[in-house]
């Protein structure tokens, strides 16, 4: 393995293409100008909502398309830092933008006031005497859902003005991930040295089948990981009371509630996602791990060895471009409209595949509006990396059409979905896989990758949500959150889902360190919540055929119009029962008896 690359050093065919949002840097900054000055355009109606259904939509209006330019200038900063968050000058320049940020945010604050402090009934009013505020009713009647918790409008406004602050711990973890943390290098059995990094690390070292070099790198991982345990904890310690003074000044129950009103889920279809499949799940994942153990012929199974392929001289390799072929193919049951938005993103440099020092680890998607969505993966010529680029292909396909059907403030869904369009990719691939060979091999892989899947999902993110949960009740309850309670509290987690199947040692209980979704409020259960939702629907396109593509797409076309009850619904699913639950980790069981056959 050789040297990390610098920024400047990629070939640009493996990075994306920010010149489709601005054309430099010097654009970027002109746009960024010319933004701050015209928020008059919406400032001009401060103090008027209240005179008619026509002032309200055109300040509505005004607001919509300072939004939609200042999502653009959002989006170029955050992917040139997202890119190389070691370079000073894109730190510097996405702090100079979450400063023009929070100045708009706060003068625009008197929006929310104003409508909320309208006598009752003026707003059902206006929307029965001007018809072009029906695309608002959703932002009104959300609105109108957080009034019992507004502050008043000076408060609003200070509040606004301080995101940088609040978003400061999240920047705090962010910048030391990419900037900060080094790894001593890792030396192989032949005297060998190769290099090392987070995302190296999760992305190939955790996947490694030589044992030997493996462990080396979990040492050198962890090593690092515990010099920034204390400042890290502190960092998500100060997002957590946030979040809990928040939703008391608020006039919330608890963090919970307030950090559930937005996806619109109900304590119920949240307690409910992660006692199942807490449960129910890990007696399956406790005999893969078993398996695992057997194959692999290690002494004691343990956290860091979970991710290894069960055959270990079976690591099917692929190239950027045959990976893109495979998923398009994949992709096709979705209809030519679908496979066209994957064509345009492979071919015109959507996706950012480099492995630089100062990128973003993990992947994701973002899709400003107006543009096209832009992908951040590493590539590391893995088949395991088809699943991964699809399931980030996936995000991109739903905002596409998404944004094809509904302006700006409709697109989003409640979180709750948001990462079934996602996971459905990856189970579609792994349905054009098997449906493509009859190697005993290769379809054993294929299942491992699935288990994968669901592993990421179900297992991984769920138990950071699990952690989530406990870590919110103990802020509540006054606790100091430190290290060492975040230490505790994951291996307890980890423990009671893994049982004597696997070792937790240090290094597992400092996973809490590893995951940026800490910082995003109860993000980390709604994985579990959109695989339940794919694997239905996945299911129903394979028995059920054009139909129930024909679903898909209308509930990928319906971006945030609905509530996601209904939105599921309209996907063919219903969420309102523990069914699809059940009927997903009793799947995951299946796989794992396969395997079990398999490896017998």
């Amino acid at each position: 393995m050789s040297t990390r690359m610098l920024r400047s050093q990629v070939p640009a065919e493996l990075t994306w293409n920010l010149a489709d949002l601005f054309a430099d840097k010097a654009a970027w900054e002109k746009e960024q100008a010319a933004v701050d000055a015209d928020v008059t355009t919406v400032t001009k109606y401060k103090g008027r909502l209240g005179e008619s259904a026509g002032v309200l939509l055109a300040c509505l209006e005004a607001q919509e398309a300072l939004s939609i330019r200042l999502t653009r200038v959002m989006t170029y900063a955050s992917l040139r830092l997202s890119e190389d968050g070691s370079d000073s000058e894109k730190q510097s320049d996405m702090e100079r933008f979450s400063s023009v940020m929070a100045r708009i945010q706060a003068v625009l604050s008197f929006i929310d006031s104003e409508i909320l402090a309208l006598p009752d009934g003026t707003i059902e009013g206006y929307l029965a005497k001007e018809k072009g505020l029906a695309d608002f009713r959703k932002y009104l009647s959300e609105l109108a859902e957080r009034k019992p918790h507004q502050l008043s409008a000076e408060t609003e406004r200070l509040l606004a003005a301080l995101g940088p602050v609040f978003g400061a711990p999240y920047t705090i973890y962010s910048r030391a991930k990419s900037s900060d943390m080094a790894f001593a290098p890792v030396v192989d059995s032949t005297g060998q040295e190769h290099p090392m990094s987070l995302a190296l690390y999760e992305d190939h070292y955790e996947e490694l089948p030589n044992t030997e070099l493996r462990h080396k790198a979990y040492a050198s991982f962890v090593d690092t990981l515990k010099h920034y345990q204390n400042t890290f904890a502190a960092g998500y310690s100060a997002e957590v009371r946030r979040q809990v003074t928040m939703a008391k000044e608020r006039g919330y129950e608890s963090a919970t509630h307030m950090l559930l009103q937005p996806q619109q889920v109900t304590l119920d279809m949240y307690h409910r996602q992660l006692d199942i499949i807490q449960t129910e799940l890990a007696p399956h994942m406790r005999r893969l791990a078993k398996v695992n153990q057997r194959v692999l012929g290690l002494p004691k199974m343990r956290h860091c060895d979970l991710k290894v392929p069960l055959d270990t001289e079976f690591v099917p390799k692929t190239t950027i471009a045959e990976a893109g072929q495979v998923i398009i193919d994949a992709l096709s049951v979705l209809g030519p409209d679908y496979r066209k938005v994957v064509e345009s993103a492979l071919a015109n440099r959507w996706v950012d595949f480099a492995d630089n020092v100062g990128k973003s680890t993990g992947a994701f998607c973002s899709s400003p509006y107006g543009v096209h969505p832009y992908i951040l993966v590493t590539w590391t010529d893995t088949m395991r990396g088809a699943f991964v680029l699809a399931h980030e292909l996936g995000h991109a396909g739903h905002f596409s059409f998404a944004q094809r059907h509904q302006r700006i403030g409709n697109t989003r869904p409640s979180m709750y979905f948001i990462e079934a369009p996602s996971t459905m990719n990856e189970l579609l691939l792994a349905q054009h896989l098997f449906a493509n060979t009859q190697d005993p091999r290769m379809r054993r892989w294929i299942a491992m990758q699935s288990l994968g899947t669901y592993y990421h999902n179900f297992v991984t993110h769920l138990l950071e949500g699990a952690l989530q949960r406990r870590v919110y009740a103990l802020a509540e309850a006054g606790n100091a959150i430190t290290a060492k309670v975040l230490c505790e509290q994951k291996g307890e987690v980890l423990e009671s889902f893994w049982g004597d199947a696997v070792e937790i040692d240090d290094g597992a209980r400092l996973t809490w360190m590893r995951q940026p979704h800490y910082y995003m409020g109860l993000y980390p259960y709604t994985y579990s919540a959109g695989l339940t939702i794919s694997t239905a629907a996945a299911l129903n396109i394979r028995e059920q055929g054009q139909p129930a593509v024909d679903r898909w797409l209308q509930a990928l076309s319906a971006g945030g119009t609905l509530r996601p009850l209904d939105l599921i619904a309209l996907a063919g699913v219903d969420m309102s029962t523990a069914d699809p639950i059940r009927k997903a980790v009793a799947y995951v069981g299946s796989l794992v008896d396969e395997v079990e056959k398999g490896f017998a």
